[in-house]
């Protein structure tokens, strides 16, 4: 534990420590009302349900960190089918839970696997691109891991989960790039996917109702949200009023009152718009800012990195994180549709603060790794 403690990427550690407590705090602040007044429960609920998730994510660090990355890809094959299995279980058996099949209920917590297959996929394409070295100048083998993740895709897309989705093929797409892959191959299957995405979403929109749900269709309209409050507007539109209420310093932790109901689940998809009417504007772009330091410092570790593992891995979670922060902030402030995609660190949530401290560990694996390589090489 002393060389785990040597060896970790400290300045990163203690951030993502800060973020995960600052992140519980604003959970019951933003859910307590929530629970008592829409689901019947406790107003500590959700934040004793966090608490046990943090704990959960703590313990699994431990146990995480103690093994190298090499493990993690051998480990990633089973995963990944594992993943595979769970998905299509989901899709035969799983109800509905916010006109999405994407969660097996088990009673005091829910799991989605979509959530941890991004974290697998990951840890799968590093290993395999860093394994099958010689094979990056064929067709089938630079492509092969990227025709499976195309059948992860279309498992999430169909439940139907859009912003999943999005995000799941932005981070493949992004390591596809990250990789020493020949040019020719990378550089013609990146045009073709984007073809193939002009192509399709021509089809989708140009369709309309036979493709995409007609809830799906609507959030593409997007634009003055407040017009259309008592309609598709209504959730941007309040976090405009909380924004705004918040000013620069806010109005106190605890004093929100767009999280009177007024915002669905302010502790989940809409808590910076919490953040910011509380603890105010000044608070949300430091937050923005910590979050920039965050992903700096990810990439830096994953710069440091001797082997193309290791790199794939740090570009890898930074895609994953910075996804998610972009496109719910982006949402937040309706510069794109709402797709209901956690805040990282804030929201509420046990499949994702799992996953995220699951990304996490394997960034501070890697930084053990690379601070052992140096410290050998003296």
């Amino acid at each position: 534990m002393k060389k785990i403690i040597k060896y970790i990427d400290k300045p990163l550690f203690i951030t993502t420590v800060l973020l995960f407590i600052m992140g519980l705090i604003m959970v019951f602040s933003a859910s307590n009302v929530t629970a008592y007044m829409s689901h019947a429960v406790s107003p500590y609920n959700y934040f004793l349900k966090q608490g046990i998730f943090l704990l959960i994510g703590f313990v699994m660090f431990l146990v995480m960190i103690k093994f190298n990355t090499k493990s993690y890809g051998i480990f990633s094959w089973g995963l990944l089918l594992i993943s595979i299995a769970s998905l299509v279980i989901l899709l035969l058996i799983g109800t509905a839970k916010n006109r999405a099949i994407s969660w097996f209920d088990l009673g005091f917590f829910s799991i989605q696997p979509s959530e941890f297959v991004k974290v697998i996929t990951i840890v799968f394409l590093a290993n395999y691109y860093d394994t099958n070295s010689k094979r990056l100048n064929t067709w089938g083998g630079s492509l092969f891991p990227i025709g499976i993740c195309a059948i992860v895709a279309g498992l999430i897309f169909i439940q139907p989960d859009l912003g999943t989705t999005i995000i799941y093929c932005a981070i493949v797409g992004i390591i596809f790039i990250s990789v020493p892959i020949q040019k020719e191959i990378k550089y013609k299957t990146a045009f073709g996917i984007i073809g193939l995405i002009a192509f399709g979403a021509l089809v989708l929109f140009g369709s309309g109702k036979g493709v995409l749900l007609e809830r799906q269709l609507q959030r593409f309209d997007f634009s003055n949200p407040c017009e259309k409050i008592l309609d598709t507007g209504n959730q941007v539109c309040n976090c405009y009023i909380a924004i705004n209420n918040g000013g620069l310093t806010g109005v106190g932790l605890g004093n929100s009152t767009q999280k009177y109901l007024y915002l669905p689940e302010p502790y989940t998809d809409f808590i910076f718009a919490i953040i910011v009417e509380e603890l105010g504007v000044i608070t949300g772009v430091f937050l923005i800012l910590v979050y920039i330091f965050v992903l700096y410092r990810i990439l830096v570790i994953g710069r440091r990195s001797p082997n193309n593992r290791g790199a794939v891995l740090c570009y890898g979670v930074a895609a994953y994180i910075f996804l998610h922060i972009a496109i719910n902030l982006l949402g937040i402030m309706g510069l794109m549709p709402m797709t209901g995609v956690p805040l990282p660190f804030m929201s509420y949530g046990g499949s994702f603060t799992i996953c995220l401290i699951a990304a996490l560990t394997i960034v501070q694996r890697v930084s053990i790794e690379n601070n052992i390589i140096k410290e050998r090489s003296k």
